[in-house]
């Protein structure tokens, strides 16, 4: 199945718990790919991300996200590396991950991280 979109930490995080924080466009991208049955990617390190959040049901959250149908964990992978080693800019090693497996593989990124948004590295889905 081809993706076409990868959620941020904070999104995927929102969709499962707080869904009225997201903004309209992510609402309709992730409802409507929730009822196409399409995927919508996340970075291996955002697990790690949600993980440290410390917030109650993280691991509810987890299971949500690694086992549930509309969200598919991609593998960090040597292209990924090495392109986040390259978004100085981002100065959060996960946002430059997170940004990186964006890139490489294609995706527009659901983000509402102004720095992300501002960088103009990836197309983002305000």
């Amino acid at each position: 199945m081809i993706l076409r979109y990868l959620a941020d930490t904070h999104v995927a995080v929102w969709w499962l718990t707080t869904p009225r924080k997201l903004s309209r466009e992510q609402i309709r991208v992730l409802t409507q790919a929730e009822r196409r049955g399409e995927q919508v990617g996340l970075c291996a390190t955002t697990l790690i991300e949600i993980a440290a959040l410390r917030i109650d049901g993280v691991e509810k959250i987890l299971k949500e996200l690694d086992t549930g149908a509309l969200f598919r964990v991609l593998p960090m992978t040597v292209e990924i590396a090495l392109d986040a080693v390259k978004l100085a800019i981002l100065r959060d090693p996960g946002d430059r991950a997170i940004v990186a497996a964006a890139r490489v593989h294609g995706l527009k990124l659901l983000t509402s991280d102004e720095l992300i948004r501002g960088s103009k590295l990836v197309l983002v889905v305000d």
